[in-house]
């Protein structure tokens, strides 16, 4: 059984309550810890993308079109992304308790937890696919990092991934200092690879389907530290 009939099966489970969907995974998948990780990434993405399409009020077929470039899925599961996707539009529930929900399926009980970064990371790559973030886009990915223990540092290192008017700010992006010692930003930039490295990608659940998000990732990682080394270089 493929991952997304996993999830209809899911979905077809759970009726038309969004929550019942998140407490399908939890207990469907209670002894296979590896195929919970990937169904729970899939899902959260998939509705809270749903969720954040509607934070302006509207959601336009421009924003699903984009949604279906981004999450990449075999054509002949376009119905089950559908239904899981307009469930998740239509269901009654506010984001932020479909948030809190997710956010206690994270297997590593962290306080930064890597999976839930990932999350947030996905639905900045969906929200800016139209070239522009949009005030209450921001705010909706704030609250939801909020729910997802994140710190206003760690929202912000984030942040600078993905907005930059002025110019993408190295230190920001590798959540350093400009009063930071070479060798230490060079330490944290060697963590960051590591952490974000394809393979660890697969062992927190990332779906294959969405490793594009680590590629944008580690080009940002790159290009921060190249702008810092270079920096250094000639001062």
């Amino acid at each position: 059984m493929s991952l997304w009939d996993r999830i209809l099966s899911i979905v077809t489970a759970a009726g038309n309550a969004l929550a019942g969907v998140v407490e399908a995974v939890r207990t469907l998948f209670e002894g296979d810890p590896e195929t919970r990780r990937k169904v729970a990434f899939s899902v959260a993405m998939i509705a809270l993308s749903a969720k954040m399409a509607k934070a302006d009020g509207v959601v336009t077929e421009a924003e699903v079109s984009a949604f279906r470039d981004i999450f990449k899925f075999p054509d002949d599961q376009a119905q089950n992304v559908a239904r899981l996707y307009n469930l998740a539009r239509q269901d009654v529930a506010g984001y932020e308790a479909y948030a809190e929900k997710m956010a206690s399926l994270c297997v590593s009980c962290e306080q930064h937890c890597p999976l839930l970064e990932d999350i947030i990371d996905g639905l900045f790559h969906i929200a800016k696919s139209d070239g522009a973030l949009h005030e209450k886009e921001i705010a909706f990915l704030r609250r939801v990092g909020e729910i997802f223990g994140m710190d206003e540092e760690q929202f912000q290192e984030i942040l600078a991934r993905h907005v930059h008017p002025s110019g993408a700010n190295p230190y920001e992006v590798l959540g350093v200092s400009p009063k930071d010692d070479f060798s230490i930003i060079r330490t944290r930039y060697r963590v960051l690879v590591s952490e974000n490295h394809p393979d660890m990608l697969v062992a927190r659940g990332v779906p294959e389907e969405l490793h594009a998000i680590a590629n944008d990732r580690m080009a940002a990682l790159n290009a921060a530290y190249e702008a810092i080394e270079k920096e250094r270089r000639a001062a």
